[in-house]
């Protein structure tokens, strides 16, 4: 089922959802059920599978040639979708992502994606490799999200890559992008940000999804905004609680975030990792309540294969 039906059949009542990584080289299935078993009592209606790019490091021989190896291999997203619908019977969200593939590969990503019965896609531009200052387009492949999300939009009116081969099935992808209630960090300013994000919409984008945030008077601003440049489509927040000291420096470096002065200061007064992760969970409990009482309808958690805080304010909240 698509989101957006998800949604509109929840009748007004906010949602439970959560997004995990897919195992890495090496790992099994198994470590991905057990992020997921404790969170199913909870009901999700789907389960975002994240996608992280392929990173390569150079390894120098004693001739002193230079080797390039993939140290971190692309995780089976398509494989990981397919594993959870089959064992738990909620639709699962891949992301897709820009960097790594071209278009041709998209496309047959896409058309895998189909044959597994998946209604769902999350369309975005994905992060720069940790070697490259800025990101940088694979060869043929998509610049921006909004290409990507034209790239899946034309398929669901049946236009592929390469049309002259008879007529082709559309595609009927609801399709996802992200949003940024405290602005995209390349963005200029925040009206330039809106510009993007409805132009995302315009070329068929259906839901959002926001960056993690901490302050929800920074997501009631932003759904305001977007109804103010006539972006209609639902606007589900995500959320992650903070759980170690360290978050009050790593969150706002990697996510370009703030997080609140009463909330960093209680972290700072803690006197253990335990009291810290009790205070982020405190907080997150009541940051949700308030987004389900604002009209959210979806809470989207941010779990990173960690499901237990996010279990604790589940129970809180649902």
């Amino acid at each position: 089922m698509k989101i957006v039906d998800h949604i509109k059949n929840a009748n007004g009542k906010t949602l439970f959802s959560f997004e995990l990584l897919p195992p890495i080289k090496g790992q099994s299935i198994k470590g991905i059920f057990d992020a997921i078993d404790p969170l199913m009592e909870f009901n999700p209606p789907f389960i975002d599978v994240t996608y992280l790019r392929e990173d390569y490091i150079y390894k120098q021989h004693a001739n002193g040639l230079l080797e390039k190896v993939a140290y971190r291999k692309r995780p089976s997203t398509v494989a990981t979708c397919a594993a959870i619908m089959n064992k738990y019977k909620v639709d699962a969200v891949p992301h897709l992502i820009c960097g790594g593939f071209n278009k041709d590969e998209t496309e047959n990503a896409l058309i895998d994606l189909q044959f597994l019965g998946i209604d769902n896609v999350l369309a975005l531009r994905g992060d720069a490799r940790k070697s490259d200052s800025s990101f940088v387009p694979t060869p043929d492949g998509h610049a921006y999200a909004s290409e990507l999300v034209s790239q899946v939009s034309d398929m669901n009116n049946g236009r592929y890559l390469h049309d002259d081969i008879g007529e082709l099935e559309r595609t009927d992808f609801c399709i996802g992008v992200a949003g940024y209630p405290e602005k995209h960090f390349e963005s200029p300013n925040l009206d330039t940000d809106f510009k993007y994000l409805k132009l995302k919409v315009d070329l068929g984008a259906e839901f959002i999804v926001t960056q993690m945030f901490f302050d929800n008077q920074k997501y009631k601003a932003f759904v305001e905004k977007c109804r103010e440049n006539g972006i209609n489509v639902p606007i589900i927040p995500g959320l992650k609680p903070i759980t170690s000291s360290k978050q009050l420096v790593s969150l706002p470096k990697v996510f370009h975030l703030d997080i609140p002065v009463e909330l960093s200061e209680a972290v700072q007064a803690c006197k253990s990792e335990k009291d810290v992760k009790a205070i982020g969970i405190e907080w997150m409990i009541n940051q949700c309540k308030e987004l389900r009482d604002m009209g959210a309808p979806v809470l989207h958690f941010y779990t990173m294969g960690n499901p237990e805080p996010t279990k604790k304010i589940a129970q809180a909240i649902f």
